[in-house]
């Protein structure tokens, strides 16, 4: 018994430490790139690379599979604390075209990503799944900046969150049928017919019937004013509809940021972020951190020269196709393209998920991950200055956009 207890007091004791690393040396980084006046999402990350057990002498931390069950936590946390600017009416006013330019962008990506892969010597199935991973932006990544930007509540940002949606949604039914094919050699319409009605029907579920009987509980703890049984019904609604999500065979974001959207039609949506947001800095800084300290320097030249043409033509794919359908759309040029950016710059959760799905069916070769570790990290550092030109934009002004606002 006294073993036992020691060694849970040494893990404890490691976990603190690790913790208290990560933070110390985040907030020293932190610091430096305000000084430099650069977004806090490099700074982290730069953070993760120093403490990481891939850079000499040795590691900071002892346990990095710990720092990365945090930073899940924290995606959950971030999507829903974002969920929460975004009632359903302001989701339902670009619905059809979120619909139409998610799946024209992402089919498009894919497919001229796949053969560009091809190109490069990669084999049928590798191909399948970089291309797959590449036409997916990161949901984390671009949500932190366009917040960072004071972007958030700018229509192009409703746009791609609207899209990113989409997207999701796209990426985790086709990674099902990539997985089956590569196991069976087959796949059957019926199974494909099978997910996106359940990803439908979980969307459709939450947002009709969620948002009758939850926005007036919410409203009915907060007239309390005990914001402690506050924050403890709507985190466990944001983790419980993370969880249902995941048992669908989901994305846990869908159902962090349904939640938000829930919460969003309460009354009490303001008192929500403001209670969430500590929470919500913590864990979005691990989550970062953790991608950061995976990251082995010394292979990046292996695998630089591929992971940049991947990257640029994913991001031209993504803006030829989204500008021009958003402007014939009606929307102004400035909007258009400022979506453009959102959306064809970073890749990150996502793309690895993807990377580590096609892994674990033994369909991909093993150096697939660590490009897309690679594509991660480049598009992370670079996606912070593109979006910044996209604030300075100012190209167009059109009569029509009036209607869509």
């Amino acid at each position: 018994m006294n073993f036992f207890h020691l060694i849970t007091q040494l893990e404890t004791g490691f976990l603190i430490q690790d913790f208290a690393v990560v933070m110390i040396v985040a907030a020293i980084m932190v610091f430096v790139t305000h000084k430099l006046k650069q977004p806090m999402v490099i700074g982290y990350i730069l953070a993760g690379m120093l403490i990481g057990p891939f850079t000499p002498p040795f590691s900071l931390v002892h346990n990095v599979g710990t720092i990365n069950t945090l930073a899940e936590l924290g995606i959950i946390i971030l999507l829903f604390v974002i969920g929460t600017e975004f009632p359903i009416t302001k989701l339902k006013s670009v619905g059809r075209i979120s619909m139409i330019v998610g799946i024209a962008e992402s089919v498009g990506t894919l497919l001229v990503t796949f053969f560009v892969a091809r190109t490069l010597g990669f084999s049928q199935f590798d191909s399948m799944f970089l291309a797959l991973a590449m036409s997916v932006t990161s949901t984390v990544v671009t949500v932190k900046l366009l917040e960072e930007l004071n972007m958030i509540n700018d229509k192009s940002s409703v746009l791609i969150m609207g899209i990113l949606i989409v997207e999701d949604v796209i990426v985790i039914t086709m990674l099902g049928i990539l997985q089956s094919l590569s196991l069976t050699a087959a796949v059957s319409f019926v199974d494909v017919l099978l997910s996106v009605a359940i990803v439908l029907g979980f969307i459709a579920a939450i947002l009709i019937l969620g948002s009758r009987y939850l926005p007036p509980l919410i409203d009915k703890l907060a007239r309390t004013t005990d914001y402690s049984v506050l924050i403890i019904v709507i985190l466990g609604l944001a983790f419980g509809l993370s969880f249902v999500a995941i048992e669908l065979g989901l994305s846990p974001v869908i159902g962090a940021f349904l939640a938000g959207v829930l919460v969003a039609e309460s009354n009490s949506a303001g008192i929500a972020r403001v209670i969430t947001i500590p929470l919500r800095d913590v864990f979005t800084a691990l989550f970062f951190v953790s991608v950061g300290a995976l990251v082995d320097v010394s292979k990046i030249p292996l695998f630089i020269i591929p992971a940049l043409i991947l990257i640029v033509t994913s991001f031209m794919a993504k803006m030829i196709i989204i500008t021009p359908v958003l402007i014939r759309a009606g929307y102004d040029t400035t909007t258009a393209v400022r979506t453009g950016l959102g959306l064809a710059s970073a890749r990150g959760e996502m793309s690895l998920i993807v990377g580590k799905g096609g892994q674990d069916v033994g369909a991909v070769s093993s150096y697939i991950l660590p490009i897309l570790g690679v594509v991660t990290i480049v598009t992370t550092f670079v996606t912070p200055y593109i979006l910044k030109i996209g604030t300075k934009l100012n190209i167009s002004s059109s009569p029509s956009e009036e209607n869509k606002s």
